[in-house]
């Protein structure tokens, strides 16, 4: 048994051993301050983005008023048809309307507490592989990082996944360190808690993951497969989970699944949010079999995104929001292989280039390549990886600095090179912020000039001060960008930071509040607001009576206004463009004979082109106009029919 000392020298430390600070006493306060600042730019001012995207605000409204919601994730409280994507993001948004009540503050909060999150286990997860010093670059990176300060205040659901995927790293990282496979499972539990928020995106993490656990974990190798294998499993079995019990239960049963073909979970994952994503066939959605053209449930359509390519990242869409830190993040990748490469098989630094380095080359070369759907805003899964590289990079560089020339080198070619691209993109806005890229620019000429000069000639505190005024040069651009983006209303369904980029789709757009024209205003769609008469829902409001749904709408546009401003379940035929088979005529016979139903909006401001819009052309429209009585009320929204009497 080991003795335990009671001297008095133990019990009692002497004046000076209390004064003399621990090496990483700095690391606590450090990751207080950075944590403080992602707060801040996560939360100030967080209800200038009113309820952001509609379309999931609605969808968390009907989760706080129907557990049958929550579950399926759909966009009514009368569970009529889902949002096309899974439900945990709405899951988390509905139980904090449930708690809070409705409010832009209990929409957002969640997704800028995931941010701040996100921030704080990443520094974890690189502390663990390359120090603290790293850590501390890498979190302040991410924080600071346009796309990550636009999406952690939006409700799309990138934010949750964000935060998912940095924690599946950091279970990895720590099954690294002793080869206990219950952290490979605990990771694969992270992924499938991501893919059940954004279904296949989460996967694209899964080849780095693998890799660094069959190259760099402990054990024998015949162990590392079993490892692998186990967690495969519980990967498909988590990911799995929700489809397979959606898919059980019969249709009359539960929502329609908005976005599927044919009322099928697996459907929507692997059509519209899968394979469709990368190869651009949309099968009935806006695609060649389509009706017109529209955007998806997160907004844009095919066309959005640029020409696949090596370089979309750096075109007029992506630029602003992710590519200021990549020159680095690719030059540092590249050193740090290069300065690890003779390091044992499972050393740390090595396995965190890999893992950081693997998820940052497949995420950004399917972005860079997809066909189908993809908006700017998905980018922010590229965040982490970035930002983890640019720490590790950093100190490798600063260390290898002290015993060789190339170190300063590295570090200066790797600062200027940035800076340089940085100073590029303030310039495609000379009207923002004049200036700040010259000035940019020219700090990191003078701190590259100092870092170059060699280690053994000695400048006393000069490169460290010269490292630190680098960094803040190569940060201005993001910093900036972020701080216009936490003081500028952003809503509708395409986000974008920072100011408007010349040929660029998106930017902030719509407003929130009540117009003096008696318009209820809130975030719609692609770059513009949703609009909906208050007059008119006061209307339905008033004579609702028993009904499910106060009124249908096509597409989940105006149907969202609607239900957000009245706090009662709207029916969105066709799902969020109008195009979705639901409800067929029958169906919607039904519900207005049942009583579900009273209330039609004909040509409203609703889905993009959907089956249901036009002005009568569809079968249900012209049934609408041959059975309806119109109601003189909707102030130029459209035509509402009452159904009371039909046929």
């Amino acid at each position: 048994m080991r003795a335990i000392s009671l001297s008095p020298a133990r019990l009692f430390p002497t004046l000076r051993e209390r004064a003399t600070p621990r090496p990483d006493a700095w690391v606590g306060p450090a990751l207080a301050a950075v944590t403080a600042l992602a707060a801040f730019l996560y939360f100030w001012h967080l209800s200038i983005n009113g309820y952001a995207n509609t379309y999931y605000s609605a969808a968390a409204l009907a989760a706080s008023e129907s557990w049958k919601a929550w579950f399926f994730g759909s966009f009514d409280a009368g569970s009529f048809i889902t949002v096309d994507k899974p439900p945990l993001s709405t899951m988390l948004m509905g139980l904090s309307v449930r708690l809070f009540g409705l409010s832009s503050l209990s929409i957002l909060a969640p997704q800028a507490l995931a941010g701040v999150a996100t921030v704080v286990v990443l520094f974890q997860a690189v502390r663990r592989s390359f120090g603290p010093a790293a850590a501390l670059i890498a979190a302040t990176v991410m924080a600071v990082t346009p796309v990550a300060v636009l999406m952690f205040r939006f409700n799309n659901p990138d934010a949750v996944l964000t935060l998912l995927l940095v924690c599946a790293v950091w279970a990895v990282v720590r099954g690294l360190e002793d080869g206990r496979i219950r952290w490979a499972i605990l990771a694969s539990v992270f992924i499938g808690l991501a893919f059940l928020t954004k279904y296949l995106q989460a996967y694209l993490v899964l080849p780095a993951f693998a890799l660094v656990w069959l190259v760099a974990a402990h054990g024998s190798l015949r162990r590392r497969i079993a490892g692998l294998a186990i967690a495969g499993v519980t990967t498909l079995v988590a990911s799995a989970s929700w489809v397979v019990i959606v898919d059980s239960i019969p249709a009359a049963l539960r929502p329609y699944i908005g976005g599927s073909t044919n009322n099928s979970a697996l459907d929507l994952l692997l059509g519209y949010d899968g394979l469709s994503r990368i190869f651009g066939f949309l099968r009935g959605r806006f695609g060649i079999d389509g009706g017109g053209g529209g955007v998806d449930g997160a907004g844009g359509g095919a066309g959005f995104g640029g020409t696949p390519g090596l370089f979309r990242l750096f075109n007029s869409e992506f630029v602003g929001q992710i590519s200021w830190l990549i020159p680095f993040a690719v030059i540092a990748l590249i050193t740090g292989l290069v300065i690890h490469a003779r390091a044992r098989r499972t050393e740390r630094a090595r396995a965190g280039y890999l893992m950081w380095g693997g998820w940052f080359l497949v995420t950004a070369g399917v972005f860079s390549y997809m066909s189908g759907i993809i908006h700017p805003y998905y980018t922010v899964a590229l965040a982490p990886a970035i930002a983890a590289l640019v720490g590790a990079g950093t100190v490798d560089l600063w260390r290898l600095r002290s015993r060789s020339v190339f170190g300063g080198i590295g570090l200066a070619v790797a600062v200027l090179v940035t800076a340089f691209w940085g100073a590029r993109l303030l310039a495609t806005t000379p009207t923002f912020v004049t200036g700040l890229g010259t000035l940019a620019l020219v700090a990191a000429f003078v701190a590259a000039a100092v870092l170059v000069v060699p280690a053994r000639f000695g400048l006393g505190r000069a490169p460290l001060v010269a490292a630190v005024v680098a960094l803040a040069a190569i940060l201005a651009g993001p910093v900036a960008y972020s701080l216009d983006t936490v003081a500028s209303a952003n809503t509708g369904a395409i986000p974008s930071a920072g100011p408007a980029v010349a040929g660029a789709v998106g930017g902030p757009g719509g407003s929130f509040g009540r117009g003096g024209d008696g318009a209820v205003v809130q975030g719609g769609g692609p770059g513009q607001a949703s609009v909906t008469s208050s007059t008119l829902v006061d209307y339905l409001v008033a004579n609702k009576g028993n009904a499910t749904w106060i009124v249908a709408v096509s597409g989940s546009q105006e149907a969202g206004a609607i239900e957000l401003a009245s706090g009662e379940a709207v029916m969105a035929m066709g799902g969020f463009s109008g195009s979705d088979p639901a409800p067929t005529l029958a169906q919607l016979q039904e519900y207005v004979r049942t009583g579900q139903l009273r209330y039609i909006l004909i040509g409203g401001g609703g889905g993009p082109g959907g089956r249901f819009g036009g002005g009568g052309s569809s079968s249900i429209a012209s049934w609408v106009a041959a059975n309806g009585t119109v109601v003189n009320i909707s102030d130029g929204f459209g035509t509402l029919y009452d159904l009371a009497t039909a046929k």
